[in-house]
């Protein structure tokens, strides 16, 4: 016991060595971020609790790192139950520390990528720990994703996204190294339980292997100190599924002793496409509610997105000082931040009365046209392809590069992103009264033709169904949306659509212009 207090003090010294060899955003690129020794003992004991008979351990780790859960496993399990230990580590100097370090003690450790490695024939391993690297999909080639996908799809069966981060094939590719009965357990981001690209993830994990368990962290608690991210341990065996099993999913305080828990039916995970509202649902949101929502009142648009805020949006007074045509500006709202109000009033001009007075350029006519109208205009232009601008990947896509999306005034608004503070919802509501359009800061709300139909015939409407908007509780919000680490929520168009809106369609019914707007659109269809 004294050598290997000796060597995890040793461990703990290489770990913090080596991460000062890189940057913040060096490591963030490699996805490396180093298992607190806490978490590990607690991993590796919630391991042997489910440790079935006196088989020996064939222990792997797919991302070893300096070997935090190898160190967890000699410490938890007696030696003479490990038959056979080996760690993969993509990074040649983490490899080098880790065989250096456990030398003698059984683990053996391959320098290698694990994603292209071939997995054994006889030899597989009974007991799977790891914390995989989690590098985000941009940080990925296309080639490299190209070829994950392929040999997932190979091995698994499974389609998986390219959005997914590398962490989703490490666990998808583990299936081909396991023997038949074995234990798995993966740390990883708690994003594959709610996001479309964790499908493969949550499809495999219902119906390719018996999931036992679920935890994911408090959102406010972050595991790593060094990463804002929302962890979830991962548990389960390599057997096939039950249909009657029900899977422990448990929430908060520590992996061995949650702050909530209850047994979920894997039919009703299979059925469910968001799973960070288990164990318990505040809302009726995606848990049967069968009501209306928001979705069938607004066409829901993500804010526009220039490609270069800082070259395609000002404020007026420089857009004037620069030579650049009002009837090629737009106004557009400032952002969350500088909207203190939830009514935002317009001006003689229709921009909204708030500081800073911003405007979008967005122009149609060719630079050719623009040299010879607006001279002053063209020179902003070159000075902005001198820079390189117009070879932003947005811009680059559009014809001409300073001509912007359409997106026209958004009557509501709802900020995408936000901390539940001192009380306060994570999410804004704001009623925008005035003829500016929104970048991606927001989410644009735009009522359906019935709904809009009978805002125009009834004015007033405007007033109520913001009222109704506002009511919307922040735990719906949150139901719907997803979480990350430090407390940070998100809302996308499509989880925001989903939102429960059934008060709204009660008053809307009791008005006879939205009625008489329905019945025509029941007649015309």
């Amino acid at each position: 016991m004294t050598d290997l207090l000796s060597i995890e003090e040793r461990r703990l010294f290489e770990q913090q060595r080596l991460d000062r060899l890189k940057s913040a955003d060096e490591r963030n690129e490699w996805g490396q971020f180093a298992t607190p020794p806490s978490l590990a003992i607690d991993i590796l004991r919630l391991a042997e609790s489910l440790w079935i008979g006196e088989e020996k351990i064939r222990f792997l780790d797919p991302a070893i790192g300096t070997g935090s859960f190898y160190s967890a496993l000699l410490k938890v399990f007696r030696s003479e139950r490990i038959a056979a230990a080996h760690g993969i580590e993509l990074d040649p100097v983490f490899a080098e520390a880790a065989a250096s370090l456990w030398e003698g003690t059984g683990l053996s450790v391959a320098n290698a990528d694990f994603t292209t490695q071939r997995p054994p024939q006889i030899a597989k391993y009974n007991l799977l720990v790891s914390n995989p690297p989690y590098v985000r999909h941009h940080h990925m080639t296309a080639e490299y994703k190209s070829a994950l996908k392929v040999s997932i799809l190979e091995r698994v069966g499974i389609k998986t996204s390219g959005l997914a981060g590398l962490y989703a094939s490490f666990l998808l590719l583990c299936d081909s190294w396991l023997k038949p009965g074995a234990l798995s357990i993966w740390l990883i981001p708690s994003e594959f339980m709610d996001v479309n690209y964790g499908d493969a993830v949550r499809d495999y994990l219902t119906s390719r292997v018996e999931l036992l368990r679920i935890h994911r962290f408090c959102p406010s608690d972050v595991q790593f100190s060094d990463a804002l991210v929302s962890s979830a341990v991962v548990v389960f065996r390599k057997n096939r599924p039950k249909c009657d099993a029900a899977v422990e999913m448990s929430f908060g305080g520590s992996l061995l002793s949650a702050a909530e828990s209850a047994f979920v039916p894997i039919c009703t995970l299979k059925e469910s496409k968001k799973w960070s509202g288990f164990p318990s649902r505040r809302s009726q949101g995606s848990n049967g509610y069968t009501g209306m929502r928001l979705g069938d009142f607004f066409g829901i648009k993500r804010g526009l997105a220039t490609g270069s805020n800082r070259f395609f949006i000002m404020e007026t007074t420089e857009a004037e000082r620069a030579g650049i045509p009002k009837e090629f500006q737009r106004s557009i709202l400032p952002g969350p931040r500088h909207v203190s109000v939830d009514i935002i009033e317009r001006d003689a001009d229709g921009y909204p009365l708030l500081s800073p007075r911003l405007t979008l350029i967005d122009c149609s006519l060719s630079e050719e046209e623009i040299k010879m109208r607006h001279p002053f205009f063209w020179k902003y232009l070159e000075n902005g392809k001198t820079t390189g601008i117009h070879e932003t990947y947005l811009a680059s896509k559009r014809r001409p590069w300073y001509s912007q999306e359409k997106r026209p005034p958004p009557p509501f608004v709802c900020t995408y992103m936000g901390r539940t503070r001192n009380g306060k919802k994570p999410f804004r509501v704001i009623w925008n009264k005035s003829n500016a359009t929104a970048a991606n800061v927001y989410l644009l709300l735009y009522p359906k033709p019935a709904l809009a139909a009978a805002l125009s015939a009834e004015p007033e409407l405007y007033s109520m169904v913001f009222d109704h908007l506002q009511s919307i509780e922040a735990d719906t919000f949150v139901d719907e949306g997803r979480v990350y680490g430090g407390g940070l929520h998100k809302m996308e168009p499509k989880e925001l659509e989903r939102v429960p809106l059934q008060g709204l369609a009660d008053m809307l019914n009791a008005s006879k212009a939205y009625k008489g707007q329905m019945a025509l659109l029941f007649d015309a269809s």
